[in-house]
């Protein structure tokens, strides 16, 4: 399995990138799964469904499954802030690209998305765990590097990066064991 995050303020693109970047790594025969950090209460179900009836009646879990779905839901009692390493951990092992969607100050390989437009500090040059840029505006960037320059606008070039530079990304559990 490969694991690759995606950094940057919000608003800058992450989910856009790789929402694009899913049907691109697929197109190359690939399997996809996404982890993404929600900052926010959210909620996947809806009042009145059985599944939000079992949560609400307040099972830990609930786990539903179709021929062509499943889903898990856990309801912590106390909140939990988890590690993207734990989230990881409960992936289906058969997958070949992991895309993470927040949690900037892992220790994962990552990719910032970084516009000049937003204002924002880039996190490159303090961030030892960027391996790339993805930008709309290269010429922009703050501080030299030689780290890739990827164009944000063009998802599919950052799909064939990150198969070319895939041994970059590849992910051992053994080594993010707590």
């Amino acid at each position: 399995m490969k694991v690759v995050g995606f950094a940057g303020f919000s608003g800058s693109g992450k989910t856009t990138l790789v929402e694009q970047l899913i049907p691109a790594l697929k197109f190359r025969g690939l399997r996809v799964s996404v982890v993404k950090h929600a900052h926010h209460q959210f909620d996947i179900d809806h009042p009145g469904k059985d599944t939000w009836r079992h949560r609400e009646a307040g099972a830990f879990e609930v786990v539903a499954a179709s021929p062509n779905r499943l889903v898990l839901m856990r309801e912590f009692e106390q909140p939990a802030e988890l590690k993207v390493h734990q989230l990881i951990a409960e992936l289906y092992d058969g997958v070949d690209w992991v895309l993470v969607e927040g949690f900037k100050d892992s220790d994962l390989h990552k990719i910032e998305i970084w516009r000049e437009a937003s204002g924002k500090p880039a996190r490159y040059p303090d961030d030892p765990f960027i391996a790339a840029i993805a930008t709309d505006s290269p010429a922009a960037l703050p501080v030299p590097t030689g780290r890739p320059v990827l164009d944000l606008n063009q998802p599919d070039d950052v799909a064939a990066w990150l198969v070319e530079n895939g041994q970059r990304f590849d992910y051992s559990p053994e080594i993010y064991a707590p």
